[in-house]
């Protein structure tokens, strides 16, 4: 069964998917093989799109669903129970996993991404405290601009993190993946082993600079102090809502020789190629209260007061549009799963749903139906459908999830 191009002569996104599950090592037997891996893997990423968030939830969904799954895949044998797919998402190998996953992303969506976050993740609930095992650690890539979660590496804490971001950023990097891009990270990673890795790349990094490097940080601020603002080089926005008003105020310098002296001393934090360095002032009114804070970053991409404003901001994409959707509208705090490979094979079973539920067109709701109340003066430029309600009406409605799922059914 071809699904690997739609009716318009395009290559598909499920079809896609399924050549890169094609790819991924069945751990069995083949002869003892009834429920081969991609149904269910097909089966993984279609019950969590359509809302579903364990194991049993997942293949209940799939008994009363098993002709739509059919459309793309034989399932001569039907779909398997939850603790079946709890044995077999356990076995999968977490790294050809998320190589598949990376593969899949580049292959349907080939532009370059123009910024990118890097951060981790803890899903709170996987530890295993009687094998004294601590919980998933994600680290993930995610492309503010587009919305697309590009790839993600697992640790064994957050401690590790500087550990996996070499070996993601090389994934990523692999055929000119990152070209042009700019990659932000927390202060975490400000080192020069990672700064020369994003740069190898062919990339730019915007790193934030913290206690971590107390002899930098305090050397970046005096020279903010030392040298006033040229015309241009500063930015301010403000923002309302939330009970606040918030005022950012961005400076650049491009004063960085003293980075580049031939005096050196040991330990001494060496980044290749600075061209800018960022302070970021923020001050936030409340009802009662205002508060300011002062926050300092290191660049190798030639910036502009504005444009450093906006990738700062764009950093917190990956906390506001994957880890808070992954929490809030995912529910992965709440899963406990523990054994094997199960929490790690789930979390990007999650990025796969994410980036196909992100990207779906909205379905209008029957009339009475009560999901969006009909307005007196519709705005031209409605307000896309929250994710959550995405994942409820593909639930709902198979024609839909066939939407999702970017395939055409012939």
């Amino acid at each position: 069964m071809d699904m690997s191009s739609s009716g318009f002569g395009e290559r598909s996104r499920l079809g896609l998917l399924l050549e890169c599950f094609s790819e991924i090592k069945d751990p069995r037997e083949a002869h003892r093989v009834a429920m081969p891996l991609q149904e269910i893997l097909l089966l993984a990423v279609c019950g969590t799109i359509a809302d579903c968030d364990s194991y049993d939830q997942i293949a209940a969904w799939g008994k009363q669903n098993v002709e739509f799954l059919r459309r793309f895949q034989p399932f001569h044998f039907g779909v398997p129970s939850g603790r079946w797919l709890t044995l077999m998402m356990n076995r999968i190998s977490p790294e050809l996993f998320s190589a598949c996953f990376t593969s899949w992303v580049r292959a349907c969506w080939p532009d370059r991404p123009e910024l990118v976050a890097i951060d981790g993740k803890t899903s709170r609930r996987t530890h295993d405290r009687s094998a004294d095992k601590a919980p998933l650690h994600l680290v993930s890539a995610f492309a503010t601009t587009a919305g697309l979660v590009l790839g993600q590496e697992a640790v064994e804490g957050k401690t590790n993190e500087l550990a996996a971001i070499p070996v993601l950023l090389e994934r990523l990097a692999a055929n000119d993946g990152l070209k042009g891009a700019l990659v932000t990270i927390d202060a975490i990673a400000c080192n020069g082993r990672i700064a020369q890795a994003i740069k190898d790349a062919g990339a730019d990094y915007l790193l934030a600079v913290k206690a971590n490097q107390p002899t930098l940080l305090g050397e970046i601020a005096s020279l903010f102090k030392a040298i006033p603002a040229k015309p241009g080089d500063k930015f301010t926005d403000w923002d309302k809502g939330h009970g606040r008003i918030e005022e950012r105020s961005v400076t650049v310098a491009r004063e960085v020789d003293w980075l580049k002296g031939d005096r050196r001393f040991p330990g001494e934090l060496r980044l290749p190629g600075v061209k800018t360095l960022i302070r970021v002032e923020r001050r936030t009114q409340l009802k009662t209260s205002c508060r300011q804070e002062v926050r300092y970053y290191i660049s190798s991409a030639d910036l502009t007061a504005e444009q450093a404003a906006e990738a700062v901001r764009r950093h917190w994409g990956i906390e506001n549009e994957l880890h808070w959707v992954l929490d809030c509208t995912f529910s992965e705090d709440q899963s406990r799963l523990r054994k094997g490979h199960g929490a790690v094979n789930m979390a990007v079973v999650r990025h796969f749903a994410i980036n196909q539920v992100r990207n779906a067109p909205d379905l209008e709701a029957p009339p009475g139906s009560g999901l969006r109340r009909p307005r007196k003066n519709p705005s031209p430029n409605p307000r896309p459908q929250s994710l959550r309600l995405r994942r409820k009406m593909a639930g709902w409605s198979r024609e839909y999830l066939n939407t999702v799922l970017g395939a055409t059914v012939r």
